[in-house]
């Protein structure tokens, strides 16, 4: 898949939406657990980016996932159980970031294995096209109001009168 310049990170605001969603409803999961509102934080964060492969080398946030890393895991089956609801979007944004890694020559392959292994991947799931995922973005965005209602809508073409001028 050919990607245009300002398409990868279009696709990646999607999928840092996503991750939004997921931290949301996560963390509403977990405060039901502990009382700590600072930890539930910490802890919701840590299994959003242990899912996405993102890491923090040599900083509180990798102390933190490596003393915390039972907890971590113990997360992924209440999403699969739970959040069973975010399992496509899921799974398109594991899927669009690895397109998009793979793009800008990283492989983040692991990435997907570990989330199937997790039971958060579909894998009888097509891959998205980047419109159709976009769109399952703005979706969710809009809907769990992590998004302004214009937000990662593509710009509108500026139309022009017979006269010249750019109508507004």
């Amino acid at each position: 898949m050919t990607f245009e310049p300002q398409l990868v990170p279009a696709l990646r605001e999607g999928i840092d939406v996503i991750k939004m969603v997921l931290y949301r409803e996560l963390k509403s999961l977990l405060l039901l657990n502990h009382r700590d509102p600072v930890y539930v934080n910490k802890l919701t964060g840590a299994v959003v980016n242990e899912l996405f492969g993102v890491a923090h080398p040599g900083t509180a946030t990798e102390i933190f996932s490596r003393a915390n890393q039972d907890a971590i895991e113990k997360a992924f089956p209440m999403i699969s159980a739970k959040l069973d609801h975010l399992k496509i979007p899921l799974t398109d944004a594991l899927r669009i970031q690895f397109l998009c890694d793979n793009h800008e020559g990283m492989d983040s392959t692991a990435v997907l294995k570990k989330a199937e292994k997790r039971k958060l991947l579909i894998v009888e799931r097509d891959v998205p096209l980047p419109g159709a995922f976009m769109n399952i973005a703005r979706s969710f965005g809009r809907s769990y109001g992590v998004l302004d209602p214009q937000a990662l809508t593509p710009p509108e073409k500026k139309q022009t009168s017979p006269n010249g001028a750019n109508d507004k």
